[in-house]
């Protein structure tokens, strides 16, 4: 969004008439009536015959001076369709739109009214590293000494503030020291047009992170040089293909990795700023599309990327599908670890050998893609291995059995004989929580009070002293909070 300070309200009719024409914006008007002076060179001037027609064509659409200026300024505040509003001296103090990113000064302020007006840009907004100030009229070499003579600035010293405003100069300088820092992460990538060794090399957490925020300072760094003509007059041709091929290479491998890796993609932060500057910047047809996250529970997509099949220009490199596949499953394993710790902590160490193995190259590319693809079918699946029988349809019970082996392993009895107490003691953990089930369980206090109880009669009756082992108390509380931790998260999945 964008405010334009025109001169006088002639002068705002034929600004919007020449946005009209060039036509990549919309813009509209919003003046005081025709009867009324505003701005300093209208003040000998007769209403011209533009102004009245244009005033009673507004009228003629909103009804009143009231609604005219109430719904201009909703749409500049709230919607999306209006990007420039055009004014002389309305909105310039009071006026409150964080959207405002922009201020073209096409007439002379002062003092007050300067201050008042380069005010209308800065408010914070999601996404909005500056306001800018475009002067036309020469007016912000007087700023510093209006700076000093506002009250509320009394007590700071001219040094303190007279760097309010910093010129574009200074952030576009900064360009080639971003675009230098970018590419400085992939100094030891030996083959320059290897995609896949680009994207290997952001395996590492770390790294990743860093490189997503040197992309963005340089991204938002030429976003901002792109707009200026001080870049565009003195940047040669091959340069500036270089800096805009280089981002759009960037952003496509940046939509690469998080699939890969696994990560949440934030359309939110991506598509408003980066998404703009490449729409504006590059072809649409260059425009980078971002996938969606892999599902692994979806056999077609999961087949599709395991084969290969479906995917055209973009394959993948058996490397890359399998690490789409195991962080895919990592990913999952790590949302639904509490549902069933025993089950998932076992996964999750398969999945993270099969990733270390292939990393320090003791697995193949297509081991590690068969590897991983077993893994994430018994992950889907939920294949336990040895597990009593009686327990093969109860998941709720086996979620439960995993975390009492747990404790009851450091018991000196039998291995068959472990599984079979533990086995007992889900089921019938299973059986008291089923009495109790219903609505607003877990904001219940009492009913869960009532089901710690049976649960802890249990423990000490029938497996601390029906069957002699060895638990302590401590132990049993343990096991109390970790099955109905388990119990709550099974219960919102």
């Amino acid at each position: 969004k964008a405010q334009l300070v025109a001169p006088n309200k002639s002068a705002a009719l034929k600004y919007r008439e020449f946005l009209n024409e060039i036509g990549h914006v919309s813009s509209e008007v919003m003046i005081s009536p025709p009867d009324m002076r505003e701005g300093f060179e209208e003040t000998d001037e007769e209403t011209s015959d533009e102004v009245v027609k244009f005033w009673e064509k507004m009228m003629k659409r909103y009804g009143s001076e009231e609604e005219y200026n109430k719904q201009l300024i909703n749409q500049f505040k709230h919607g999306d369709d209006l990007e420039i509003i055009i004014v002389v001296d309305k909105l310039l103090t009071g006026f409150d739109a964080p959207r405002n990113v922009v201020l073209y000064l096409c007439r002379v302020l002062r003092e007050h009214t300067l201050l008042q007006a380069i005010a209308r840009v800065n408010r914070l907004y999601d996404g909005k590293e500056y306001g800018f100030i475009v002067d036309y009229a020469s007016v912000l070499g007087e700023l510093d000494t209006a700076l000093t003579m506002y009250s509320a600035f009394e007590g700071f010293d001219e040094g303190e503030i007279s760097g309010t405003l910093t010129s574009i100069k200074s952030e576009i300088d900064q360009l080639p020291e971003r675009y230098s820092a970018l590419w400085d992460i992939f100094k030891t990538v030996k083959h320059s047009y290897d995609e896949e060794e680009y994207e290997m090399l952001l395996a590492d957490d770390e790294l990743r992170a860093d490189f997503y925020s040197r992309l963005s300072d340089y991204a938002k760094n030429l976003a901002i040089a792109l707009s200026s003509e001080y870049f565009l007059s003195g940047v040669d041709d091959q340069t500036l293909w270089r800096y805009k091929s280089d981002l759009r290479k960037f952003q496509k491998l940046r939509a690469a990795v998080k699939l890969r890796y696994a990560e949440a993609i934030d359309y939110r932060e991506y598509e408003p700023k980066i998404k703009k500057l490449l729409d504006t910047h590059i072809l649409a047809s260059e425009v980078i599309q971002l996938n969606e996250p892999v599902n692994i529970f979806d056999d077609k997509m999961f087949n599709q990327i395991k084969d290969e099949q479906g995917l055209g220009k973009n394959s993948r490199s058996t490397a890359s599908r399998a690490d789409i596949i195991a962080h895919a499953t990592r990913k999952v394993i790590c949302e639904k670890m509490e549902e069933d710790p025993a089950f998932y902590n076992k996964f999750s160490k398969l999945i993270q050998q099969a990733i270390d193995d292939f990393r320090a190259k003791r697995l193949s590319d297509l081991d590690y893609l068969n590897k991983v693809s077993e893994i994430r079918t018994r992950v889907v699946g939920k294949v336990h291995d040895d597990v009593p029988e009686r327990l093969a349809n109860n998941h709720d019970a086996l979620a439960y059995f995993g975390v009492l082996k747990t404790f009851f392993n450091h018991n000196a009895i039998p291995e068959e004989e472990l599984e079979q107490m533990a086995a007992d003691t889900a089921i019938a953990i299973h059986e008291i929580l089923s009495v109790h089930k219903k609505v607003h369980f877990w904001d219940d206090e009492d009913a869960q009070k009532q089901v710690v109880n049976e649960i802890d009669d249990y423990l000490f009756d029938e497996v601390k002293n029906g069957k002699g082992l060895d638990l302590s108390l401590d132990q049993m509380d343990d096991i109390i909070e970790k099955v109905l931790l388990v119990a709550k998260h099974r219960s919102f999945k």
